[in-house]
């Protein structure tokens, strides 16, 4: 058996070095309530019990990883949106109450404080305890939320932004809305650095092809996470990207982040994906969180964690789930996803 420890796996990967195996890190945060018997929705407000589900998953599993993520709403709630909070699932936004009524109003947001507004507490003393109880053995991705473009979505209402976006009448006002909201980020990526994250990440799935066209991306969220990927990483810490969906027409474009870790979701070709990003950017994924993750056999899910390593060689490579995994995955095909690594992932 093998001394090298799973935070040892991923810094090396991370320098640009081989591993003795391919590092294991799956967005977990669902299944990982399951596995402790916890309630998503207990979580919510609750470090302790946040760290519980993530340390009791990670050790029954012994993947390299842990993801710190909450919902996709905090942030919002911090910078002033309504939230509605669900017993079994993650809590969501208010869509019908956005903060921002008129773009206009704008100017008058103001930044969060991540160590005071909100929840952003709690998502950071869940780094802080994490990083003591495993973070000397285990890579720890304390997550910043929300990236720009969907920070923005969800401060004015998707549909009501996507409206927005169709006159260019808008697009200064929109410009300084995303712009708010990169500062947003940044302080709460930050923070995650503060709090004791090996490495920190934004979720921007409203930038994606399965809301906006490609040139929409280009025009309005990727220099938004250009200059936040640049403001953050200037400080010492890794920084990933995830956008959902498929993002086979802008991986190019998000390899000129320089974000060091793209979270990529099971559409992309992950070939394509090595050949598309600098070698010194890490691909995240990107196993289908749902066939075959839910519903295929152990023998599908080593299959398809074959078929991401053989795409990529193995190299730049954290074997991950391609969006969050549901509460509802078999610990079997869990148990599959981590033993592929070491028997197809092994210099």
């Amino acid at each position: 058996m093998s001394n090298v420890t799973g935070l040892q796996r991923c810094q090396a990967v991370l320098a640009g070095g081989v591993a003795d195996r391919v590092p294991v890190v799956p967005q977990t945060f669902m299944f990982a309530a399951e596995t402790a018997g916890i309630k998503v929705g207990e979580m919510a407000h609750s470090a302790a019990r946040m760290v519980e589900a993530q340390v009791v998953s990670q050790e029954k599993y012994g993947y390299d990883g842990c993801v710190i993520d909450f919902d996709d709403a905090t942030l919002a709630e911090a910078c002033g949106a309504k939230v509605i909070f669900r017993e079994w699932d993650p809590a969501i936004v208010d869509e019908a109450e956005p903060v921002l009524r008129d773009l206009r109003d704008v100017d008058q947001l103001k930044l969060p404080d991540p160590w005071r507004d909100g929840r952003l507490p709690v998502w950071l003393e869940a780094t802080r305890l994490l990083r003591e109880r495993i973070g000397d053995h285990v890579f720890i991705m304390g997550r910043a939320d929300q990236g720009p473009f969907s920070l923005a979505c969800l401060l004015r209402g998707p549909q009501q932004f996507m409206m927005d976006l169709m006159d260019e009448e808008n697009h200064e006002l929109i410009r300084r809305l995303i712009d708010y909201c990169r500062q947003a980020c940044a302080r709460f990526a930050l923070a995650q650095q503060e709090a004791g994250a090996h490495a920190t990440s934004i979720g921007d799935a409203f930038a994606g092809p399965s809301l906006i066209s490609p040139a929409m991306y280009r025009e309005f969220a990727l220099e938004p996470e250009i200059r936040l990927t640049e403001e953050v990483q200037a400080a010492g810490i890794p920084f990933s990207i995830h956008i959902c969906g498929n993002t086979n027409g802008i991986i190019a474009d998000m390899g000129r982040t320089r974000a060091k870790i793209l979270e990529v979701d099971w559409k992309l070709d992950m070939a394509e994906a090595r050949r598309a990003v600098p070698a010194t950017t890490v691909l995240m994924g990107n196993v289908d969180p749902s066939d075959p993750l839910v519903l295929g056999t152990p023998a599908d899910v080593e299959a398809a964690a074959r078929k991401v390593i053989e795409a990529t060689g193995g190299q730049g490579l954290f074997l991950s789930s391609g969006c969050a995994m549901g509460r509802n995955t078999p610990p079997e095909n869990m148990k599959a996803l981590v033993a592929a690594a070491a028997k197809y992932g092994t210099i």
